[in-house]
């Protein structure tokens, strides 16, 4: 056969195999059709073919709702097919070991009550007495907890648990400078847990008079005594009065004295004048702060004094007690501004300060007696010397009654009880603080009588805060790391402690927040 005719009945064969459908074809399609409607049915009578029509279109949200309440309700679900039973009790096991699972730091053997040996030389200062040779785990970390916050002064931050922090820092929230202190005026009656000794918590604010630095040194620094107001003066002879809110301590008002060089200026007990004295005449100011006028007080009535320079306002506010030479005291009334009565004592006055309710006047001499007059009678209720005082410098009186405190050539600060000085001839001192090495010149208790600043103004950060009633100093003043304070010639409180500052030789006010008092 040629090759034609084989090429031709190839051809006929492929037409043929192409025209004519297969019979494994047409059983495909009828199988396809046949299950198709098999799936109809079923999904109309099995609910889980519905509920996986709902996964394979998206609805991950309403399967896996719809699985749960079948769960709930007993129901079946494609979740529970025999086959992946075996499955289910091993995520169930898995889990059940993933939530009693425990830290690995955690020991059983922590838990069993264990006691230590506290006779040990590094555990010997945690005991509270010499019957505690041992003592159990928990109440040792207890110990030394508080031990620690005592050191530190309270809690540190750093140390607090999360929740106290939230918590704090929701309070916080309410104010938007984090210490209401800031938004608040006039007189306070606050109470505060009792200051602890060791470090006192501080923040250094820029200066008092930092909007109107004085030219020359200052001898004045006071805080008025119900508004948030400081006042400071110096030899510059101005008198300039600031806002205090521990920021920018803006200046309120500055009143210029000619030829007039402040040695001291106090507000009176009201709050709305001022009084100045200079160095070299009797001539005295009185500045009106209601009226905004100044007063000269050239003479005064009964006065036989060259010079008026140091003096004190009464508590009542109703008398200036001045101070005059060869131990004189004149009581000058304010209304009047004339000399009412007068005191002396043996020597030259060194220091002058009220008891708290003014029926008393304390004063110690150059030679290192004090003595303690009534103010009525102007009658020496009792004179002693003090301890181990070659030449008195300073004194000052604590506002609840308690302390007086005297200063002296040496630096030494003796502190006594105002009850023993009332009633012995010979009272020995409370404690003697010796943290001074140069002539203590100024002495301050602040309104709760649970701190005493020192001063010299003889060297520079010559100043420290005396814990009451430790009589203990606080290490962590002054800040060493920065000269600030140079050398002081006042100290002062803020009505309730809120702030403490000095006046220096530098024409600076330096302020500084203390923390534990809540309230200016």
């Amino acid at each position: 056969m040629d090759k034609v005719g084989i090429h031709s009945r190839k051809g006929r064969e492929t037409m043929k195999r192409v025209s004519e459908p297969e019979p494994a074809y047409e059983e495909e399609v009828l199988k396809r059709h046949k299950n198709a409607q098999a799936v109809t049915v079923l999904g109309e009578e099995d609910a889980s073919v519905k509920l996986l029509e709902y996964l394979v279109f998206g609805a991950e949200d309403d399967l896996v709702e719809r699985l749960v309440k079948d769960r709930e309700d007993g129901g079946a679900t494609l979740l529970d097919d025999d086959d992946s039973s075996e499955s289910d009790v091993e995520d169930e096991a898995r889990l059940t070991v993933q939530t009693t699972r425990t830290a690995v730091w955690e020991d059983d053997d922590d838990d069993l009550e264990e006691e230590v040996d506290m006779t040990h030389r590094f555990r010997r200062d945690l005991t509270k007495s010499d019957a505690e040779v041992k003592m159990s785990k928990q109440k040792l970390q207890q110990r030394m907890k508080e031990q620690f916050q005592k050191a530190m002064g309270g809690m540190p931050s750093w140390a607090e648990s999360k929740v106290r922090k939230k918590n704090k820092k929701k309070d916080d929230s309410d104010d938007e400078d984090g210490d209401d202190l800031m938004r608040k005026t006039g007189n306070f009656v606050g109470s505060s847990d009792s200051l602890p000794k060791g470090i006192i918590r501080m923040k250094k604010c820029l200066h008092a008079n930092n909007d109107r630095p004085s030219e020359d040194r200052l001898t004045t620094v006071q805080f008025h005594p119900s508004a948030q107001v400081v006042m400071t003066a110096g030899l510059d002879q101005s008198i300039s009065l600031f806002q205090v809110d521990g920021k920018t301590n803006p200046k309120i008002q500055s009143i210029h004295l000619e030829k007039f060089p402040v040695h001291k200026a106090q507000f009176s007990v009201d709050g709305e004048q001022v009084v100045a004295t200079s160095f070299r005449n009797k001539l005295f100011y009185i500045y009106d702060m209601m009226e905004g006028k100044v007063i000269p007080v050239h003479t005064v009535r009964g006065l036989r004094e060259q010079r008026v320079k140091e003096f004190e306002v009464s508590p009542d506010g109703e008398s200036l007690l001045l101070t005059g030479t060869s131990g004189y005291l004149h009581v000058l009334t304010m209304k009047t501004k004339e000399v009412v009565n007068s005191m002396k004592i043996n020597g030259n006055i060194a220091g002058v300060a009220f008891s708290h309710d003014g029926s008393k006047v304390f004063t110690n001499s150059e030679e290192g007696e004090v003595y303690i007059w009534d103010m009525r009678s102007s009658k020496c209720l009792n004179r002693f010397t003090d301890d181990g005082c070659v030449s008195g410098t300073s004194m000052a009186a604590s506002k609840n009654g308690q302390y007086l405190a005297c200063g002296s050539a040496a630096g030494v600060v003796n502190v006594y009880s105002q009850e023993e000085c009332m009633q012995q001839n010979n009272p020995k001192p409370l404690k003697a603080i010796m943290n001074l090495v140069t002539s203590a010149t100024s002495l301050r208790f602040n309104p709760t009588s649970e701190i005493l600043a020192i001063a010299s103004r003889a060297d520079d950060e010559a100043a420290r805060l005396v814990h009451i009633p430790s009589f203990t100093v606080f290490s962590n003043f002054p800040m060493f790391q920065r000269k600030t304070i140079y050398r002081a010639h006042r100290l002062d409180f803020s009505p309730n402690s809120g702030f403490f500052s000095l006046a220096n030789n530098e024409g600076h006010a330096p302020l500084f927040r203390l923390l534990h008092y809540k309230n200016f």
